[in-house]
């Protein structure tokens, strides 16, 4: 015969509590999921139903024609080629810098690693500010200048301590040893031995710098003039804050207003899917990166115990 596993009851206090939680967290769920349907059920609605209020959560009158707009868009599409080349080539540069940084100053007999790791923290407490980085800028000759999108920004404080302590934690450090005795040099072992351990951590960065060149704006705004090295927010900038349709619209009739309405909604659409494309390719690696340091206290809670 099988036996019947014994339920655990739970006490009301303990019901109590957990009721509270699953309703907290339905009402969390709702409160982010509605604007996310919303805004998507607004891109692909008649404009008409939405300035009248009848898109509540699903769309009405269906249509693609705000994105059909938006793709025939010059300008957009400039921002929409930048932005990807910026994200794209502004993260690969991000990580080279930031493995070449943590690699070696992970390393305890590295000479003047405490040196260097402090000149490096030292940069998320202090800056000099706008007007000399614009100062600096101005003087390396990158205004107007796509490059100032990616070069200054070479690597971020906080992420090059993530993939320092990643290096010094969770690399055994009888493996690399190992592979130096059998005569491996110091860049075989990175590339062999150390980045494909750190697979999970380097996921976990390369969505964090992604999603900071995609929602940069800031230095173009800055440091840019030429609308041909544009990124996607600047002109988004205009369209959803200034209230310009960047030549989707003529602006001059009552339709042409309307539809302007629709556009916003698309163009938040266009902006937002990439990165929730990179985050969902990247998912698996994401979740056990990100929980990389939770894992190792547990750990060591449990060798204490």
């Amino acid at each position: 015969m099988v036996k019947k596993k014994n339920k655990i009851r739970l006490a009301k206090g303990d019901i109590v509590f957990l009721s509270f939680v699953y309703v907290f967290l339905g009402i969390v769920t709702v409160v982010i999921l509605y604007p996310l349907i919303y805004v998507f059920s607004a891109s692909v609605s008649d404009p008409s139903k939405i300035v009248s209020g009848e898109v509540v959560l699903l769309p009405k009158g269906f249509s693609f024609a705000m994105y059909s707009r938006i793709f025939n868009s010059k300008n957009i599409l400039i921002g929409y080629r930048n932005t990807v080349l910026y994200t794209v080539i502004g993260t690969m540069y991000n990580i080279f810098m930031t493995i070449i940084a943590a690699y070696p100053l992970s390393k305890k007999d590295f000479k003047g690693n405490s040196v260097f790791t402090f000149i490096i923290c030292f940069t998320m407490l202090f800056s000099g500010g706008m007007i000399p980085a614009y100062l600096n800028i101005k003087n390396l000759g990158l205004l107007n200048n796509p490059l100032v999108m990616i070069l200054p920004g070479a690597l971020s404080a906080t992420n090059f301590i993530i993939l320092r302590n990643y290096f010094m934690h969770f690399v055994p450090g009888e493996v690399l040893e190992s592979a130096l005795v059998d005569g491996a040099s110091q860049l075989k072992t990175l590339w062999s031995i150390v980045l494909p351990l750190s697979g999970p951590i380097l996921a976990v960065l390369t969505v964090y710098y992604a999603v900071g060149h995609w929602n940069s704006y800031f230095s173009a705004l800055l440091y840019l003039q030429d609308d041909n090295y544009m990124p996607l927010q600047i002109f988004l900038r205009r369209i959803l804050l200034l209230g310009t349709s960047d030549g989707m619209t003529t602006g001059s009739s009552l339709q042409d207003q309307i539809m302007y309405e629709g556009l916003k909604y698309a163009l938040i659409v266009v902006a937002v899917v990439p990165m929730v494309a990179l985050y969902l390719a990247t998912q698996k690696h994401f979740k056990k990166g990100i929980m990389i340091g939770a894992i190792k206290g547990l750990c060591k809670v449990k060798m204490k115990e």
